[in-house]
């Protein structure tokens, strides 16, 4: 499952298409114009927004985690944030799925809030850039998706 708010989170996930086009796969994401545009075609479960720092919509979307994860199959949740990861993170990990966060390319200063929330229900920490790593020593390199 790949979750990711829409625009820039979304398209750093699109450029994983090398590694996830043979696979199966589902989306979480926002109903935005540009969400539904880049995603058609794909299975997608529509994640409530805003997130940032709207507790009502925190709940929403920890619901639909709970529901979203004991009806499907995940083999793992892949994420690059933004507020939308966060219950999905929590909730597969307490199911026992594997989560996997690839922190933005465009955070070289500091660690993104959302990182840092998932950050101990991770099982591995991805970054795109070696300085990244000062933030998250046990992080590994993967380059730039973008």
């Amino acid at each position: 499952m790949l979750v990711g708010s829409s625009g820039g989170h979304l398209a750093q996930l699109l450029a994983l298409a090398p590694w996830y086009r043979n696979r199966a796969r589902s989306w979480v994401t926002f109903d935005t114009p540009d969400a539904r545009s880049l995603l058609d075609g794909e299975q997608v479960v529509w994640a409530h927004h805003p997130t940032t720092r709207n507790v009502k919509n925190l709940a929403r979307n920890m619901l639909l985690a709970v529901r979203t994860l004991k009806r499907r199959n995940i083999d793992a949740v892949v994420t690059t944030g933004a507020g939308v990861a966060l219950p999905f993170v929590v909730v597969a990990r307490l199911r026992g799925i594997p989560t996997v966060y690839i922190e933005v390319y465009d955070r070289i200063d500091s660690p993104t809030l959302t990182a840092r929330l998932c950050r101990p229900f991770l099982s591995a920490m991805l970054v795109q850039w070696e300085e990244q790593r000062r933030f998250y020593p046990d992080g590994t390199v993967v380059g730039n998706l973008l």
